[in-house]
């Protein structure tokens, strides 16, 4: 079996063997991709991220993951959530929606994510290497996306009150 910190040691020397990939699957995806993400935070304020095998560029960010079809966004989160961590989370609402700059069919959304006391113990799925809960103020180097979606969840006022 292949180790998950080798895989993601491979791909940030070669970097385009993942994009590659990508442009291989999208062979099989759907004319427009959506990705779902989540920030997800506790009972004390923190955002979970995650550490990624497969992004070498930012391996750390928000849990999340490709929509199905005709599967609906917020499921699609609650669904990757509790794929990648064993959380079962609240989906609370929609963050951020934008187009990817980068990929020409693809959009990107966000969810706020609550996960209360009982959400269950984190289990790390084989596509993720870590996690930790930070203080949404800790600066980690974020894919754009991710750091705004955390950025539009601090302006709207969620860290200030943390209880749901």
């Amino acid at each position: 079996m292949i180790n998950r910190r080798t895989v993601a040691n491979w791909l940030k020397r070669l970097p385009w063997t993942g994009e590659l990939a990508i442009h291989i699957m999208r062979l099989w995806q759907p004319w427009r991709t959506v990705g779902a993400v989540g920030v997800v935070y506790n009972d004390k304020g923190e955002v979970l991220i995650v550490e990624h095998v497969f992004h070498p560029k930012y391996p750390w960010g928000l849990p999340g993951g490709w929509m199905s079809r005709k599967e609906d966004p917020a499921d699609t989160v609650r669904r990757e959530v509790q794929e990648e961590t064993g959380l079962n989370v609240q989906v609370i609402r929609p963050l951020l929606v934008e187009h990817t700059p980068f990929l020409s069919r693809h959009l990107d959304i966000c969810y706020l994510c609550y996960a209360p006391v009982d959400a269950g113990e984190v289990k790390l799925s084989s596509e993720l290497l870590a996690y930790r809960w930070i203080d949404p103020h800790e600066s980690v180097p974020l894919v754009r996306f991710h750091a705004r979606a955390v950025a539009a969840a601090f302006e709207q006022g969620v860290f200030t009150k943390v209880a749901v």
